[in-house]
């Protein structure tokens, strides 16, 4: 690793904007693969293990999950002194031009010169799921600076649900009258969240309306949900400012933190289906376990590794 690349790090551990803009870019370069082993191998010496949260925010086009998390963003300043929170934000990209607006960050106002939050735009380059190929790494890297790192997706379809594979909590945003409760069932939609929020309740009949609905068709449903609980379901308005420091209070005290291996094998499983299709997962049909705890940053690159010499071994005995 040069010299340039450490110093880029140890900036970027300290807050640097810039720094951190450069690693970013680096890591979503084509062919990151050797860049990124160095990195992270860097920091799992260095010991840089924050006990971050990674929190996915998605839902339909149209819901205001940017204007929400403008909100969030000023209530944090205020709520969480001392800690620090990252945003990426996925935007569409355009399927004749291949561009990106990258808009969303015009609902996301910052103080000048403010280090305690970081904002990232990605495009999403077509890929289907709501976010970004290189989304998961650039979420990795960030968990070793920032306490909270929240993925808003692009406004994603039914059966969507790539942010909750990356996220230790995952929220649907909704607004009133988004649907019924047969849309409210359809599969995918409830496979999504730990919590619900159901946004732009600036008339409050209507909000009231369609919590009750939600609610309803969550306790009809409540057999086959992760641990046959209710969810939670947060009522908001950024217009009124209502319900944004109740979400960020539960956000700031939630205790879980998923498996970071478990989501490993998730992310090189896809990797394996874009790269090699099925012909790769039929060589590779149980992922070797990596010589590494599970505390370890650089556990994709070692999984990667170990996929892609067993899939030259099995070419060179074909």
């Amino acid at each position: 690793m040069t010299k340039d690349t450490i110093k880029l790090i140890e900036d970027s551990m300290l807050g640097e904007k810039y720094a951190i803009a450069q690693v970013i870019s680096k890591i979503e370069s084509p062919n990151s693969q050797k860049f990124r082993n160095e990195i992270f191998s860097y920091l799992t010496e260095r010991r840089s293990l924050h006990n971050s949260l990674t929190i996915g925010i998605t839902g339909t086009p149209g819901a205001g999950k940017s204007s929400l998390l403008g909100e969030i963003c000023r209530e944090f300043l205020r709520m969480a002194p001392g800690k620090k929170m990252a945003i990426v934000a996925i935007d569409p990209s355009s399927n004749i031009s291949g561009g990106s607006i990258l808009g969303d960050r015009t609902r996301i106002q910052l103080p000048r010169r403010e280090n305690a939050i970081y904002f990232r735009s990605q495009p999403s380059q077509l890929e289907l799921g709501g976010l970004n190929p290189y989304t998961y790494h650039v979420i990795r890297f960030l968990r070793s600076i920032f306490d909270y790192v929240f993925v808003e997706t692009v406004g994603i379809g039914q059966n969507e649900i790539s942010v909750s594979l990356i996220s230790d909590i995952s929220f649907l945003v909704l607004q009133p009258l988004g649907g019924d409760q047969i849309q409210f069932m359809k599969s995918g939609i409830m496979e999504v969240p730990e919590a619900f929020i159901i946004n732009k309740c600036d008339e409050i009949g209507l909000a009231n309306n369609s919590f009750h609905m939600l609610e309803t068709t969550l306790s009809f449903l409540k057999d086959v949900l992760p641990n046959q609980t209710l969810p939670p379901i947060f009522k908001t308005s950024v217009v009124k400012k209502m319900g944004i420091e109740e979400l960020l209070q539960f956000i700031i005290l939630y205790p879980n933190r998923k498996d970071k291996v478990n989501e490993a094998r998730t992310q090189i499983q896809k990797w394996i289906k874009e790269e090699y299709g099925r012909f790769g997962l039929s060589i590779v049909p149980k992922l070797p376990n990596p010589p590494a705890d599970s505390k370890s940053l650089n556990y994709f690159e070692i999984l990667e590794t170990l996929v892609s010499e067993k899939i030259k071994q099995y070419a060179k005995i074909v």
